[in-house]
């Protein structure tokens, strides 16, 4: 399997993500990490980050980890647990480690930290693995 080219085909075929500034910097065998600074156009009214941005984030890092089975999939399930809030400027990192791996069904675990590495919130992630293999 080709990670490389898993990862450039993510970055370059995601405009949600692309819009966000959501980057995914690597994929491996049932794991990924993405990568986003936060912006003021990514506060809500409190002038923090949305929780749409974290959520946002852990779903790229658990679709760019089943990704790396190199088949299309959808997210059924996610429960995301917000525990800290970062602010503008951090550097934020979500890393997503496969939990369980079936034949059409993955489960991810999925962490957000900062640039510090102070744990921001956690989640699971349930994808469906479609039978469409990813075109490189």
């Amino acid at each position: 399997m080709d990670y490389q080219k898993i990862k450039d085909y993510r970055n370059a075929h995601n405009p949600y993500s692309q819009r966000l500034g959501i980057l995914v910097e690597e994929i491996g065998p049932g794991y990924a990490r993405v990568v986003k600074t936060v912006g003021s156009e990514d506060t809500n009214p409190l002038g923090v980050p949305h929780g749409g941005v974290y959520f946002s984030m852990a779903d790229t890092a658990g679709g760019s980890a089943m990704a790396s089975h190199g088949h299309r999939a959808v997210t059924v399930n996610c429960n995301y647990n917000f525990m800290r809030s970062a602010k503008v400027g951090d550097t934020l990192t979500a890393e997503a480690r496969e939990i369980k791996a079936g034949k059409t069904l993955c489960v991810y675990d999925v962490h957000i930290t900062d640039q510090n590495g102070t744990l921001l919130g956690t989640g699971t992630f349930t994808f469906y693995q479609l039978e469409q293999e990813i075109e490189l």
